[in-house]
């Protein structure tokens, strides 16, 4: 078996090709370079904290290891796994005393521990990315504090709210997916370097020192979970998968608005494109491929999740497959939250159309049942006379407003003039006061407190 790879002692005859290229991982695995490195010069000063290497092989190492780094990674090698590739390197740089760096650690534990560096890394670029998403939210609602749309339920128009309301509430789910990625990064932040293969190391290495040197908060305590845990993946996945799960909302809605249907939104020519066929169109593809690439990241978890039901302890080569579904799942959120905050700064608002279709419909109904309640009335009979003041505003092509004293009075003598103050837009805006209502002041006060959020 070629030298190039860590177990071929045992073995008399070479691999096929074909397998060898199945069963290789370089390709992709290349990306833990910068981590495999830093892991194991960490490795190296346990091993001289514990004695088994000298002073001289570890500053040996040390130094090799740092040239090692500064070559930098191919794109291609024959090395089965970027591991075996820094192994490899190593030992061509500095010699023999390059084969004593794996003293006391596996593969297993080695690549837990790169991945788990990579993916806290991971974990803080999405937050980063996040909150540039959510700065283009707050730049957004704060250029258009005034700006009145409908708020929708089941897609019919419900009440009129403030746009900013509107941004703010995609503030908010995304400020829940910074709190998951902080809330996983505790748990991926624990070291298995120093489990081995899967029974522990023999050599009486300091995990605890090991781990401060690294970074972490805290090691692993059992050698066969340490080695075959991927729950840090699969955390890492589902967060990743409910961003996109927000992302995809937030651009079914600039979809929609910017359709000539509801004509809220104008998209930029940065974040457009045009038909091959039709020279009217411009086409909101950044947030339908956005939409789209939901279902990718949602098929990593899927994988992911199928990959590691039934394998038993410990380490499996099942495994190898965490990389790739991992790898795609954070540079397709990565593109998306990128382009997400992109689109939202090249968006124009006609205030008009908004305007005019937040102030239609009866959107105002609501508004007169509460009305009626601070009069006295029971909300549920409320409800059942503003329902037939709404058929009649229907039959007579009118909104609530626009019907006369005397009609209104016919379903209530509690009606009195003051009933048009109650249904105005502004009135209806204003009354939501309440803290995360759509009221300006309310609104004003949840973007300064999102600003300091941000900070």
């Amino acid at each position: 078996m070629s030298e190039k790879n860590l177990w071929g002692g045992r073995f008399q005859g070479k691999a096929d090709p074909q397998f060898a290229e199945f069963n290789n991982s370089f390709r992709f695995d290349r990306r833990l370079f910068a981590v495999d490195v830093r892991a194991s010069v960490a490795w190296c000063e346990a091993l001289e904290r514990a004695g088994v290497l000298t002073s001289t092989e570890a500053d040996q190492i040390r130094n090799g290891l740092e040239s090692v780094r500064a070559e930098g990674v191919p794109e291609e090698s024959a090395a089965e796994d970027v591991h075996s590739f820094v192994e490899a390197r190593l030992v061509e740089l500095i010699g023999d005393t390059g084969r004593k760096l794996h003293t006391g650690r596996s593969r297993n534990d080695q690549v837990a521990t790169d991945f788990r560096l990579w993916i806290r890394e991971a974990l803080d670029d999405l937050s980063g990315l996040i909150r540039e998403v959510q700065t283009a939210l707050l730049d957004f609602a704060e250029g258009n504090r005034e700006v009145v749309v409908p708020g929708y339920t089941h897609l019919q128009r419900a009440q009129p709210v403030l746009l900013a309301h509107w941004c703010l509430a995609y503030f908010e789910m995304l400020q829940r997916d910074r709190e998951r990625l902080a809330e996983a990064r505790c748990r991926v932040n624990v070291l298995p370097l120093g489990s081995a293969a899967l029974a522990g190391t023999s050599f009486p290495i300091d995990r605890e020192a090991l781990a401060q040197s690294l970074g972490f908060d805290a090691v692993t305590r059992n050698s066969l979970d340490a080695v075959s845990d991927r729950d840090f993946c699969v955390e890492f996945l589902s967060d990743c998968a409910l961003v996109m799960v927000h992302l995809s909302r937030l651009a079914e809605d600039v979809i929609l608005y910017a359709t000539t249907e509801f004509g809220f939104f104008v998209l930029g020519d940065a974040v457009a494109t045009g038909s091959s066929l039709l020279p009217q169109k411009k086409n909101p593809d950044s947030m339908e491929l956005v939409r789209g690439k939901a279902g990718r990241v949602f098929g990593d978890l899927t994988g992911m999740l199928a990959t590691l039901k039934g394998l038993p302890l410990a380490y499996n080569k099942d495994m190898q497959e965490d990389k790739e579904a991992v790898f795609d799942g954070f540079d397709t959120v990565s593109a998306c939250l990128r382009v997400s905050a992109t689109v939202l700064r090249n968006i124009s608002v006609n205030q008009e159309r908004a305007l005019s279709a937040a102030s239609s419909g009866c959107m105002n109904a609501t508004e007169l049942a509460d009305y009626l309640v601070r009069k006295g009335m029971p909300f549920r009979k409320a409800h059942e006379t503003v329902g037939k003041v709404v058929t009649r505003a229907a039959e007579a092509g009118q909104e609530i407003e626009r019907l006369s004293l005397a009609e209104l009075r016919e379903f209530s003598e509690l009606i009195d003039a003051d009933v048009y103050e109650a249904l105005t837009l502004e009135q209806t805006i204003k009354s939501k006061s309440q803290t995360g209502g759509t009221a300006p002041d309310a609104v004003n006060e949840a973007l300064a407190t999102a600003r300091k959020a941000l900070q």
